[in-house]
């Protein structure tokens, strides 16, 4: 009954200890309140227990009660540490028991034999233990053995073994009660989804487990560890770090299984070790390989110390002896059959690259490129890592191009089975390195347009394909709803002074559900569309007015530019991207002093740092770019540069866009039919959003939806195909949450995601308040934001702004934008006139570059 009713069972059987019981019973009653402190509670009452059972099966002189009892025992003396005393409780309950107890204690020595990575053994008892457990027709252990067979399956990577012995298990747990371990069956079909390349089912069925878990009310520390895992495999290293963290506090809270906490520690390692953290990184693998060492653990301890040498590699800690402890612990996980073996190997490969020991470091790399040739997406990418870095040591760009364009194909289709788009952008990190060596091969060997053809195989590919709709779910349709109407509540509480922390948790609570629904999409089959091809995008540059496209490349901290016009791709040399990205935030600051009236005097610094900027983003690119548009890919960390300050750019036709693949296809994507406008105003506008009055009457038959009009519903209605909006309404950029950024509607925000669910975005957007054009840098180099979730849906052409602004001066710049709009002028052109017929004092200045034309509408 522990594991179907885990509070019940421990009621009833301190019930039973109440009530002066015979010997037998009393054995029962103490193993079970022992089962559950060990499970559920505090390791060292669970052990008194524990104790006590075996001394009262003693008492009532039944060998098979004290077979039972002490591979009970056996089990909780390993998770406390005591791992010698363990196994020899369990040897003993084997010698002790016959039949179906021994079959039983087999099932539970084998289940010790996993905590402690024997995976040999494991299988080795558990097999013994099947036949005669169904032979029982004992339903309940039966099944516990084929998931725990299972489960040691995964370990070795024997996926589709496991996926058999977990359908033959759910199979039998559907006739029984027991729901803790129905969710732990969900739990481990979660880790076999994982396992098997599925991400988004993986979360799916982990967060299922959970909810079953707390509807038993019983820990979840183990769940815990297998999302960790997933997330790092999601790009979501930071939540996978704050979750083990959480876990280990409450597992110490209350005393729990030590075996559970080096265990989180090793995935707070590894979460670390991904989220760039390498100091505390150190710490906790340091931790728990000494935790495992005392626990006798050898395959845990081993992979423990491949992260913890990958994290001294990180921080700068490169030596020969690393090598060596990197090239045993490689060889020692082979030994085991751990499916993390080629990752040790390219560690010491990389490690001795950078001490110069070629030789060495074809040796370990020669091993870790085996695994290229098969198993999951992330292991051949490791396998195509390694034959890169080869390729590289051996002076061979084309090996190296060959390697990287493989491994970047793997993890393209591994990319594609994930339908959030947050998840599809945070997934390129695993690539990064991958195109990094890329551009660096095509530098040294094949010229301009070769690097312009890397530099876009990499960038901004989340919006290469729409993101999978959300799935109409009234639960995530009511989540959002909810959603909405917190956010209003909260809103108006705060502009009225009043205290609002039990409406932020219920926010957050809310948030949670919706992204984590969202999570769990998977990805729509989708070609990749087409390849890029510099011809093509030459041609198109010719066409659109002899103008030239310029994209900002970084390879090793420098901006490299790539001048594209005029039938070729030239490249120059600008300044480091780490001074640039200073002289970007000290622009931003200086642009919001200057959205204020009396801030004039600032006027001619931000001017100075505008020309700064110049130098070091565009250097001697700036004299050749002639006088027709200019379109700028910049690289995800400069997207908050505003483009028309710089002085060479300040006059002139200029639209920025994600990748020059983006811009191409925004070129060659057609207008809807019918040409519909939809003006929105939404509440709390320091102008009231004044330019919209004006603009309903320049659109004849325009959609004018305004105060209480201005509803989410109604306003997604209305967008979903337009071929012009306009959106006066206060907007707010979440660094915390990208996809929660929002535009203040009457009933609430309208978040991406609901952006998200339109068919196709409006042809063209306007987007007039503050903080819209502001993104949050994730993955290799991709962009999470307003302007980014419009641009993969059907919009070719946005301007919004990336500072705060003068709410007063923005009506003239969006009545003079739409005169150039109504004259047949795209949006850059447009803009750029509007900016022009402002007057000429510091704030309309500050004000106009603040805007940006983003696509190429």
């Amino acid at each position: 009954m522990v594991f179907a009713a885990p509070g019940e069972a421990l009621a009833r059987a301190e019930g039973v200890l109440g009530d002066r019981p015979a010997p037998l019973h009393a054995s029962v009653a103490h193993q079970v309140i022992g089962i559950w402190q060990r499970d559920f509670g505090d390791m060292r009452l669970a052990l008194n227990h524990l104790r006590r059972a075996r001394a009262w099966a003693a008492r009532a002189d039944s060998a098979e009660r004290e077979a039972d009892v002490l591979a009970t025992l056996g089990v909780a003396l390993v998770h406390a540490g005591r791992t010698r005393h363990g196994l020899d409780a369990l040897r003993r309950g084997v010698e002790r028991g016959t039949g179906h107890t021994r079959a039983r204690v087999l099932f539970r020595r084998a289940y010790a034999w996993w905590v402690l990575g024997h995976h040999r053994e494991a299988l080795e008892d558990v097999r013994r233990a099947i036949p005669v457990l169904r032979q029982a027709d004992d339903v309940i252990w039966t099944a516990r053995a084929l998931t725990l067979r299972a489960t040691v399956h995964l370990a070795l990577g024997a996926v589709e073994r496991a996926e058999a012995d977990f359908t033959a298990a759910e199979a039998l747990w559907d006739t029984t009660g027991q729901e803790h371990d129905k969710a732990d069956a969900v739990e481990s079909r979660g880790l076999a989804a994982f396992r098997s390349g599925d991400v988004p089912a993986a979360l799916r069925l982990l967060d299922e487990a959970e909810k079953r878990y707390a509807e038993l009310g019983t820990p979840t520390f183990m769940l815990s560890i297998r999302r960790c895992e997933v997330l790092m495999a999601a790009g979501l290293a930071a939540e996978a770090l704050a979750e083990a963290d959480a876990a280990i506090r409450a597992l110490d809270g209350i005393g729990g299984q030590s075996t559970r906490k080096a265990e989180l520690l090793l995935a707070a390692a590894r979460a670390a070790r991904l989220a760039d953290e390498p100091q505390t990184a150190i710490a906790r693998a340091a931790l728990a390989v000494r935790l495992f060492a005392g626990q006798r653990r050898t395959w845990w301890e081993t992979h423990a110390r491949l992260v913890l040498i990958g994290a001294r590699h990180a921080a700068g800690r490169g030596s020969r002896r690393l090598v060596a402890d990197a090239a045993a612990v490689a060889e020692k996980l082979a030994a085991l059959g751990a499916p993390a073996a080629p990752e040790a190997s390219l560690l010491a490969g990389r490690i001795a690259l950078d001490l110069g020991r070629t030789a060495d470091a074809e040796r370990h790399l020669a091993v870790a490129a085996r695994s290229r040739r098969g198993g999951p997406p992330l292991a051949r990418m490791t396998g195509w890592a390694a034959q890169a870095l080869r390729a590289q040591a051996a002076g061979s760009a084309r090996g190296v191009l060959e390697a990287c364009r493989r491994g970047l194909d793997v993890l393209d289709d591994h990319r594609m089975t994930l339908g959030a788009s947050e998840l599809r952008a945070r997934a390129t990190a695993q690539g990064a390195e991958l195109a990094a060596l890329a551009q660096q091969a095509s530098l040294v060997s094949g010229g301009p347009r070769r690097l312009l053809v890397w530099s876009e195989r990499w960038r901004a590919t989340a919006l290469s394909a729409p993101p999978t709709r959300p799935p109409a779910d009234p639960a995530l349709l009511s989540g959002m709803t909810a959603y909405r109407e917190i956010a209003a509540r909260a809103e108006e509480a705060r502009m009225e002074g009043r205290p609002v922390p039990a409406l932020e948790r219920e926010q957050r609570r809310l948030e949670r559900e919706i992204r984590s629904r969202t999570l769990h999409m998977r990805g729509e089959a989708f070609d990749g569309g087409d390849r890029f091809d510099v011809g093509r995008l030459l041609a198109r540059l010719r066409d659109s007015g002899d103008g030239q496209l310029v994209e900002l490349a970084v390879l090793d901290g420098r901006v490299q530019v790539l001048l594209c016009g005029r039938g070729r791709v030239r490249r120059f040399e600008a300044g480091l991207l780490a001074a640039a990205e200073t002289e970007a935030e000290h622009v931003q600051a200086g642009l919001r002093r200057l959205a204020h009236p009396g801030a004039a005097a600032r006027l001619p610094v931000v001017e100075a740092a505008g020309r700064r900027l110049e130098e070091l983003l565009l250097g001697p690119a700036a004299a050749h770019l002639g006088d027709g548009p200019v379109v700028v890919v910049p690289p995800g960390r400069l997207h908050r540069v505003p483009w028309a300050l710089l002085p060479s750019l300040r006059e002139r036709v200029l639209s920025v866009s994600p990748s020059a693949g983006s811009w191409l296809r925004a070129k060659e994507t057609a207008p809807p039919r019918g040409g519909r406008q939809v003006l929105v105003r939404g509440p709390g506008l320091a102008t009231g959003g004044a330019e919209v009055p004006v603009l309903a009457g320049r659109y004849r038959g325009a959609t004018v939806l305004e105060y209480e009009d201005a509803t989410v519903p109604r306003v997604l209605t209305e967008l979903d195909g337009a071929a012009l909006a306009h959106i006066a309404a206060h907007g707010a950029f979440r660094a915390d949450g990208p996809l929660f950024s929002s535009l203040r509607m009457a009933d609430g925000p309208l978040i991406v995601h609901d952006f998200e669910r339109l068919d196709r975005s409006p042809y063209r957007i306007i987007l007039s308040c503050c903080d819209t054009a502001r993104f949050a840098t994730v993955g290799a180099d991709e962009l999470l934001g307003l302007v980014t979730a419009l641009l993969p849906l059907g919009t070719v052409g946005v301007v919004a702004c990336s500072a705060p602004v003068n709410d007063a001066a923005v009506v003239p710049l969006m009545l003079a934008l739409h005169q150039g709009l109504d004259a047949g002028l795209s949006l850059a052109e447009a803009l750029r006139d509007a900016r022009a017929a402002l007057p000429a004092d510091a704030l309309h200045r500050a004000t106009g570059w603040a805007f940006t034309a983003f696509g190429a509408a």
